[in-house]
């Protein structure tokens, strides 16, 4: 179940809601519970038992580290701890690298690791072996929770329904934002519900959806032909269209999906951390990458990067820090081995500008930051974007004036006729100028538009939901 349509929209958010609110307050948790599980098993509903047992374990595991803790006995809740890891680890790699490493041996001669089609079932019935939708998320979210009681950022939860709500919180579930339990522990368990916060959400999430649908989607099908043209076919001017395209795709895919979760977050009471500050006018990658999927790279810097040592450490051994920590995002976003090479393109990129670079560009202007910025995350999104390495290569030699379909054609000016309009749509709603000129409006002024603006975007969106067969989740898979 997505939250860009019309089923979501106009019948499972209307059920949850009047279900959570005329359920008193001390039940709402266990209702939560309840209609996470439903939301999640939509699609797949074997995997709930994935989910039970991530949640299993770290429940059991958290309360184990407290009692250990309240005995001194600090080998113990170490243990503890790291069996925790240890599980969490273990699920996200038998369900997302299994088959990945299995053929990556199997191309090299070596088959130990049989490729896995299904699963078995009792009486003799199978399922395919196929990724749980959100497993990047969720495991990373229970795995936090040990590590912040270890370390006494949060108190164990004692109750099983309040901590299952934690883990599967359907806004958040399946594409964050990532949720460290020290940030929502004490949410879970007493939260305000405000006619305020209500509204705030309806509007934050109605946003959402207007990226999603409006810019996403459409640009997503730029994306789409171009992907899947015939490198003859390809030109310079093609190329770089496509990828334009997907970076604006992305984008408001997932920037759209977390207002969304933010906004469903208000509405049920709680408080979300922001996922993204307009990375888009960074002037370095380092900016960027604070902009950027902030709740990921701040999971990475508290439970990977600072316990390797941080930069409290010799110059090699951060370098191998930085390395690690970038080479673990590039595969934490996907089974492939071009996630892999982006992570480590980025990791590369970033010691480059910290160690050398950022006292040059100081002196750069403005202006030739941000398109050396923009020129490099263009590049990045071609590695992440073009999956199969066979078209990766003739991809970038026609970003760079090889095509072997020439500078440009027919087609591609066609395509940037026709999309052009939406593209500076979307470049302008990728920067704070439309919140700028919205702070700038008097306050009757906002209290007469707001309304209107919600209602015409919620409408268009639905006109366009309810015509559409192109609505992917791009982050659902990771």
């Amino acid at each position: 179940m997505v939250f860009s349509s019309v089923f979501f929209l106009f019948t499972y958010l209307p059920i949850v809601l009047f279900a959570y609110y005329i359920t008193p307050l001390r039940w709402r948790n266990a209702v939560l519970l309840v209609v996470n599980l439903i939301f999640y098993g939509w699609g797949e509903p074997v995997y709930i038992a994935i989910m039970f047992l991530s949640t299993a374990i770290d429940y059991t595991h958290g309360r184990l580290v407290e009692k250990c803790k309240a005995r001194n006995n600090d080998k113990g809740a170490r243990m503890a701890v790291a069996s925790s890891v240890f599980f969490n680890l273990a699920l996200l790699f038998f369900f997302k690298y299994w088959n990945f490493i299995a053929g990556s041996l199997a191309g090299l001669g070596l088959t130990f690791m049989p490729i896995i089609q299904s699963l078995p079932l009792p009486g003799g019935h199978s399922i395919p072996f196929t990724l749980p939708i959100g497993i990047s998320f969720y495991t990373f979210q229970t795995m936090s929770y040990t590590i912040d009681v270890y370390r006494g950022d949060a108190k164990a939860q004692r109750s099983i329904i309040n901590f299952g709500t934690f883990v599967t919180l359907f806004p958040q579930l399946i594409a964050g934002p990532i949720i460290k339990y020290k940030d929502l522990g004490d949410q879970i368990d007493h939260r305000d519900h405000t006619v305020e916060k209500f509204a705030s959400g309806v509007q934050r999430f109605t946003v959402g959806a207007a990226k999603k649908v409006l810019l996403a989607n459409n640009l997503g099908m730029l994306w789409d032909t171009y992907k899947a043209l015939p490198t003859a076919q390809l030109t310079t001017l093609g190329a770089w269209l496509g990828i334009l395209a997907f970076s604006f795709q992305l984008y408001f895919d997932f920037s759209g999906y977390s207002d969304m979760a933010i906004g469903l977050g208000r509405m049920l009471g709680f408080e979300f951390l922001e996922n993204f500050n307009y990375p888009y006018i960074s002037r370095s990658l380092t900016e960027f990458w604070r902009r950027w999927h902030i709740s990921l790279g701040t999971w990475f810097r508290e439970y990977l990067y600072i316990p390797l040592g941080g930069n409290r450490v010799s110059k090699p051994r951060l370098l191998f820090n930085l390395m690690v920590v970038w080479a673990a995002t590039g595969i934490w976003h996907g089974a492939s081995w071009n996630f892999l090479l982006w992570g480590l393109y980025y990791g590369v990129l970033l010691v480059v500008e910290k160690f050398f670079l950022n006292a040059w560009m100081e002196r750069w202007p403005n202006w030739l930051r941000h398109v050396y910025a923009l020129f490099f995350i263009a590049i990045g999104w071609t590695l992440f974007a073009v999956e199969d390495f066979s078209h990766l290569g003739p991809y970038f030699r026609a970003m760079f004036g090889l095509a072997e379909g020439g500078l440009m054609n027919g087609a591609a000016l066609y395509y940037l006729r026709s999309y052009l309009p939406m593209l500076v749509m979307a470049a302008l709603s990728s920067t704070p100028l439309g919140k700028t000129l919205w702070d700038k409006l008097g306050e009757k002024s906002k209290k007469l538009l707001l309304p209107i603006l919600l209602m015409a975007a919620l409408l268009i969106c639905t006109c366009y939901l309810v015509d559409a067969t192109y609505n992917p989740f791009l982050y659902f898979r990771f």
